[in-house]
């Protein structure tokens, strides 16, 4: 046996925060993962809890599984990534620990006969990565032998901790933090597995395809264009030139565009009305002459 066994918790989680302050002030990043607080649950969606639930199925991980969500839950687990084929992450101990996780490939022949199984039972991308799936579907992707999940000799396991254990306390905190990765993101489920989660999709559009080509002479191009709500421009169509509109001169382009506008008539004056004299009153007392008459 070694110190190690014989060192308290208080004295180890101690020599952690120790550790921890030490890379902290170096300038390491190191980011928490956040698991959900005040509940029992640590996911809730579809991929995370199957995830989880498919390592609890296994009695060499039962042990160990228990003391991994209790280190995820204080918080311990940092910088976890999920890339493909490739779980990584530091988890703080008596010091920070290197944790890797390396998931076998999904062999070709699996993922073929599941893309068989499930033609035309997934509606959309969306369903499958929120896990909206009918009962066929998650019959067979759950399937403890053949389903989509990694059996235990698909994964191998390391930590920088002295635990002999494969799985340690440290790996088993890092495992449920990747069912906490899947619960928010579930394609990151299909990536550590390294398959296209659209080809369960295309194997069922590829038997509608097929059926179709097989059911009389097909659909034509307005048939095509009705269904789909496009235009289909054919060879022909394309080939044919559009007639161009003759040209105009100059000057009519320009009285079409802005025309003359239409003089008023002049309005003629009306003539001046002859004036009338009047004739002169002779002023009282006449003159000279007419006095002497």
């Amino acid at each position: 046996m070694s110190w190690y066994q014989y060192e308290s918790s208080n004295e180890r989680k101690a020599r952690g925060q120790q550790d921890l302050a030490r890379r902290c002030k170096q300038g390491e990043e190191l980011v928490s993962l956040v698991v959900p607080q005040g509940s029992r649950k640590l996911v809730s969606t579809f991929w995370g809890k199957a995830w989880c639930q498919h390592l609890e199925k296994y009695k060499d991980y039962e042990y160990r599984l228990p003391r991994g969500r209790s280190y995820l839950r204080q918080g311990l687990v940092y910088n976890l990534s999920v890339e493909a084929g490739l779980v990584t992450a530091q988890v703080l101990g008596s010091s920070m620990y290197e944790v890797s996780v390396q998931i076998a490939p999904l062999p070709a022949e699996a993922w073929a006969g599941m893309q068989a199984a499930c033609a035309g039972q997934v509606g959309s991308l969306l369903d499958l990565l929120s896990g909206n799936l009918g009962a066929g579907v998650m019959e067979v992707i759950c399937d403890r032998d053949k389903g989509i999940f990694p059996a235990p000799k698909e994964i191998k396991m390391s930590c920088t901790c002295p635990d002999w254990a494969d799985m340690c306390k440290h790996v088993a905190a890092v495992m449920y933090g990747v069912g906490v990765k899947f619960d928010t993101d579930g394609a990151l489920f299909f990536r550590l597995r390294q398959v296209d989660p659209a080809d369960l999709l295309a194997a069922g559009a590829q038997e509608l395809l097929s059926s179709s080509e097989g059911a009389g002479d097909g659909l034509s191009g307005e048939d095509l264009s009705a269904l789909f709500g496009i235009e289909l421009a054919g060879e022909e169509a394309a080939a044919v030139p559009q007639e161009q509109a003759p040209s105009r001169p100059i000057k009519e382009i320009q009285t079409l565009v802005s025309p003359k506008k239409k003089k008023k008539p002049a309005i003629k004056a009306k003539p001046k009305a002859a004036v009338k004299s009047k004739p002169k009153v002779p002023k009282k007392g006449g003159t000279s002459s007419q006095k002497a008459r």
